[in-house]
Formats: structure tokens, C-alpha cells, sequence
């Protein structure tokens, strides 16, 4: 059974981390590592959880000059995660310079637009409300400048893979099993795990629903089922 699971590990208590990540280990792809995690407990935490498990998705989202990009991710590959993020926007000289090194095992995903704004809020800053045609445009860049796969919400997983092909990745948030309260959900567009890997997911970056369940182990093992 291949996972397709990876568990983003936020919050500002390591030893409620770590008894996530022990208790989960079997039932996920990898783990999601992001901004919170990594400047409350640095490379020092990152190489704990490495510990419990290889896999991880080191999620810092790189949005700088090209040649800074290129040097983080120098920097970054020495700690070997099997994923980190750039954002597509930053342009096509940053998006060719975060892929340059010919023996790179770190997976570069392009990050299009997060899954927390609308069309009103890609209207004030992008200058369009067609969320679907500004993903598309920023994914076929991603392409072209030879990023290994793209982080998408949800809804864009179907036009995505069509413009990309069964050759890129596509790694998803936004995830919800159909049991999951909506309260205070800060993500906007989002699917359950079934439609989304139905559409062409490969991989589903599931937090929330999963770790601040009241048996997180219980609910992967569910959800893993349902995807099967």
C-alpha cells in the first residue's frame, strides 16, 4: 500500500510533536515541517523528527533574489528532505536557479497560490478573480522552468495535472475529511481526500484534521482507507 499521506506537524510543543510523529509513522507518506515548527525548534528539532522518521517535507516556501534561493537550497539539501517549496511568482531566473544543481535529491515544488485566499483576494493582489486561469498560468512557468512538481489547493488539482502531465508532482493542502468541523478553518478552497486524489493528487498535506483529532491515529488510519 503506498502512502500518500503527509502530516504537517505545527504547533509550539515538541514533546506533543514528537508523540504525533511516534504514534504515525507507519501510516504516513512524510512529515510537513513548516515556518512554526522550524523558528520555534530549528534544525535541531527538524533532525529529531528525521530521527522517528526520513521522510520530510521541509516546507519554507522560498521567495528571494535567484541566486539567494539557489544557495538556500545548497544549504537546505545537507539536512535531505524529500520535499521544499519556492514560490512560482518569484520569476523565472529564481524558479531555473532553484533547480540548477545537477545532483539534487530534494524535490523543488512550486507553490502557486495559497489555498487561503479567494477570488476577491487574487483580485486586489494579482489583478484577476479567476483563481483557475492565474494557477494555470504560474504552473505552466513552473514547467517550463523545470520545477519537479507544484503545491495546489484542491480545486485546481484537475486543470493542473492536464497542464502538467503524469510527469510532475502535485502535493496538496486544503485537505478535509467529510466529517471535519469548518470552525475556524483558515483554508478556503478544500476537498475530502477521496476527490482529491480521484482528480490527480499524488501526495495530501493533512494538520488540523488529523493531529487535533481526538485519536490521531484512528483518523489517518480512516482516511488512509478511503483512499485506497
Amino acid at each position: 500500500m503506498s502512502k500518500k499521506i503527509i502530516v504537517a506537524l505545527d504547533g509550539n510543543n515538541f514533546s506533543k510533536i514528537k508523540k504525533i510523529a511516534l504514534s504515525l509513522k507507519n501510516e504516513v507518506y512524510a512529515y510537513k515541517v513548516g515556518y512554526e515548527f522550524f523558528f520555534n525548534f530549528g534544525i535541531d528539532g527538524y533532525k529529531k523528527i528525521k530521527e522517528i522518521y526520513p521522510k520530510i517535507f521541509l516546507d519554507l516556501k522560498l521567495h528571494d533574489i535567484p541566486n539567494t534561493v539557489e544557495q538556500g537550497i545548497k544549504a537546505l539539501e545537507k539536512l535531505k528532505p524529500v520535499f521544499t517549496t519556492i514560490h512560482i511568482s518569484g520569476g523565472d531566473e529564481m524558479n531555473k536557479f532553484s533547480v540548477k544543481k545537477t545532483d539534487r535529491k530534494t524535490k523543488i515544488l512550486g507553490v502557486s497560490i495559497l489555498t487561503s485566499l479567494d477570488s476577491n483576494q487574487t483580485k486586489k493582489y494579482y489583478n484577476e478573480k479567476n483563481i483557475q486561469l492565474l494557477v494555470k498560468k504560474l504552473v505552466k512557468y513552473a514547467k517550463k522552468n523545470g520545477l519537479d512538481g507544484i503545491v495546489c489547493s484542491p480545486l485546481e488539482i484537475k486543470a493542473i495535472r492536464k497542464e502538467i502531465g503524469k510527469e510532475m508532482i502535485i502535493v496538496v493542502p486544503g485537505i478535509r475529511p467529510i466529517n471535519y468541523s469548518k470552525k475556524n478553518d483558515d483554508q478556503k478552497r478544500t476537498l475530502t481526500p477521496i476527490e482529491a486524489i480521484e482528480m490527480g493528487a499524488n501526495y495530501l498535506v493533512i494538520g488540523r484534521p488529523i493531529t487535533s483529532s481526538k485519536n490521531p491515529l484512528k483518523t489517518i488510519k480512516e482516511i488512509n482507507k478511503s483512499i485506497q
